[in-house]
């Protein structure tokens, strides 16, 4: 069911009492401690496009997201520094800083989904990362895509936020992030999201984890080969890091890994992990 909106307050404005979007606003209050900084880069994704019309030739479809989170998962494998978070209690006046470092990678995708009516964004896990390939990714992303993904038991906890008078929601939400053990198990290691699906060429946002990659439209620009320009489908792809947990050359590191692991795709497998600088004869976006 809707919101309940108050009687109109003149000039056409209504009150609305904001429900399904409350662990929304508990997230962005709790994000606030945040120390974002956003880095940049464009990704040729032909090999990306290549693999994915060959797949949908043999009726398989793959997402772009599900490539995105496969980079994701073998960049932080290789970056361990950056699949980290702030440790809970920080900062506090007789409280060490602490780094969460994780073991294993769990992605959390930004879902745009409706919930009862209403508009919403859910955070989907897809854990293991490190090692899982393109089909396993693609079937956890298809879960939660399918109708009724909002019903799934993956969600009842932000379906009991918005059930929760606002004072019990916004302590049990801080609540469940003062433990340790099960912080991956809520926001994941890496965030990723994707605004590909409609004319955004680029964003930032910060999804509570230290890394969160944001990715574009694919569109055709013009990009430098063998000294020529020529058209190639290009995304552009942010990454946004929180600067308590790692600085900026890691996080460099880590887009230029992700970059690389999308130009290098081939045969459905993903390219050896190496160092930011490989690849620095590889034809370069142009404008």
């Amino acid at each position: 069911m809707p919101s309940p909106e108050a009687p109109e307050q003149g000039d056409g404005v209504h009150t609305v009492v904001e429900r399904r979007r409350r662990h929304t606003l508990y997230f962005l209050e709790w994000a606030a401690r945040q120390r974002p900084v956003h880095l940049d880069t464009e990704v040729d994704m032909t090999r990306v496009q290549q693999h994915r019309a060959a797949a949908r030739e043999s009726g398989v479809r793959y997402s772009v997201v599900s490539y995105l989170l496969l980079a994701a998962g073998r960049a932080l494998h290789s970056h361990p520094r950056a699949n980290a978070a702030m440790a809970p209690g920080w900062p506090g006046a007789l409280r060490r800083p602490r780094v969460m470092r994780f073991g294993t990678v769990t992605g959390k995708l930004a879902l745009d989904r409706d919930v009862g009516g209403e508009r919403a964004v859910l955070s989907a896990l897809v854990p293991g990362l490190e090692s899982a390939g393109l089909e396993r990714i693609q079937q956890r992303v298809d879960r939660y895509r399918g109708q009724g993904a909002a019903g799934l038991p993956e969600f009842e906890g932000v379906r009991k936020l918005g059930r929760l008078p606002s004072p019990l929601g916004r302590a049990a939400f801080a609540a469940a992030l003062r433990g340790t053990r099960w912080r991956s198990g809520l926001f994941g290691t890496v965030s990723v999201s994707s605004l590909g699906h409609r004319p955004v060429d680029g964003f930032h946002s910060a999804g509570g984890t230290a890394v969160t990659l944001c990715a574009g439209q694919i569109a055709e620009r013009p990009v430098v080969r063998a000294g020529r320009i020529v058209a190639a489908p290009v995304m552009r792809l942010g990454l946004t890091f929180d600067h308590r947990v790692i600085d900026g050359a890691e996080a460099a590191d880590v887009l230029s890994h992700v970059r690389l692991t999308l130009e290098d795709f081939h045969d459905g497998s993903p390219a050896e992990a190496r160092g930011p600088d490989a690849g620095a004869a590889r034809a370069e976006p142009g404008t």
